[in-house]
């Protein structure tokens, strides 16, 4: 079958091969045919190094398809139905997943040692246990969520991630109050997930903040109030809150230099959440009397801080009463050969969202 492979880490660009076989089918295991994927930055993150990732490995974790065979002992999904794939499988037994935080259990990156593809060259790794910029993927039976027959493949990836995070963070962590202020930094996908979440929670002002004009204009329609380049930030603080700070700021770009804006432009008290997957060596940081006096909650945001599966079901149910656009956000349609050109549109902002056909 087709599949895009990073061949070495740092190297920008894919190389598409016939050759790829999807391995370790069996007991507790499901095979998956990929309809359509999506193209997040943390796919872009993985291939710079950003994101620890074994190479060679096929990108990719927002996916959806169908089922096509199931290993022994297989009950949740049968031959035939229609799944996205759940880069982040809660187990139900580790201590995270007793406590209810199964968006924490780490289950799922133990696979991500293991390789799930090979061609002739030798074995081959996916991303974050799964890799979906291929025809076929083999992965544990919790990755395979069910979805009904109503949500288009396209959008079933989407929810997979990038919308399960950005809704997620203003829903489920930081628990956006009606009324309130809100500064979303990064209006790709995910951002422009956040900045829907905050709408459906009654924020009163969203303000969309990123450097490419496109996304800016395109975060008005998706519920921003005012859209704004980066050097902007600081008038609009003044101008909107007299200079006390925004109720919630969502860092959704993963760099100190943005969570630190991100916490100057939060008010005393506030809540500054943090949702991009950053560097292991890009440290963010504040002062000891800052983080006491001025006692704004810090609160990170891993897959939209919530159990994946309702936030799925919740992502679905806002969808189909017209709540969240989610047709919209797909504002770059390729093929699975295109796909060096829709990472360049990743790259350059040019899209919110890339959805690859396979």
């Amino acid at each position: 079958m087709r599949a895009a492979v990073l061949h070495e880490t740092g190297q920008d660009k894919l190389e598409v091969h016939d050759d790829v076989e999807a391995v370790g089918f069996g007991p507790g295991k499901v095979r998956i045919r990929l309809r359509a994927t999506g193209l997040c930055h943390s796919d872009v993150s993985a291939m710079s190094g950003v994101l620890p990732q074994p190479a060679p490995f096929v990108p990719g974790h927002e996916g959806a398809g169908e089922v096509v065979d199931v290993g022994e002992g297989v009950v949740w999904v049968a031959a035939g139905d229609r799944v996205l794939v759940c880069w982040l499988p809660a187990c139900g037994t580790c201590a995270a997943c007793k406590r209810g935080q199964t968006h924490l259990c780490l289950a799922g990156f133990m696979n991500a040692g293991t390789p799930n593809f090979r061609r002739a060259g030798g074995d081959l790794f996916g991303f974050a246990g799964t890799g979906t910029f291929t025809e076929e993927v083999v992965v544990d039976a919790g990755c395979a969520v069910p979805i009904p027959d109503d949500v288009p493949f396209e959008i079933a990836a989407l929810i997979g991630c990038g919308v399960t995070a950005g809704l997620g963070a203003a829903i489920n962590t930081a628990q956006v109050e009606a009324g309130s202020s809100v500064v979303v930094l990064g209006c790709g996908g995910v951002g422009i997930s956040a900045i829907q979440g905050a709408r459906v929670r009654g924020a009163a002002q969203i303000v969309a903040v990123d450097p490419v004009a496109s996304r800016r204009q395109a975060a008005l329609g998706f519920g921003a109030t005012e859209a704004l380049a980066p050097d902007e930030l600081a008038d609009a603080k003044q101008r909107i809150t007299a200079g006390e700070g925004f109720d919630y700021v969502f860092e959704v770009v993963g760099k100190s230099a943005t969570a630190r804006a991100a916490y100057d432009a939060t008010r005393r008290g506030g809540t500054l959440c943090v949702v991009g997957a950053g560097a292991l060596d890009d440290h963010f940081q504040v002062n000891m009397f800052e983080l006491f006096f001025d006692e704004k909650r810090i609160l990170p945001s891993l897959y939209g801080g919530g159990d994946a599966i309702r936030s799925y079901e919740r992502a679905v149910a806002l969808w189909r009463a017209g709540r969240i656009d989610l047709e919209s956000m797909i504002t770059h349609r390729v093929q699975l050969g295109e796909i060096n050109e829709a990472l360049e549109q990743m790259r350059t902002g040019a899209a919110l969202r890339t959805s690859i056909a396979l």
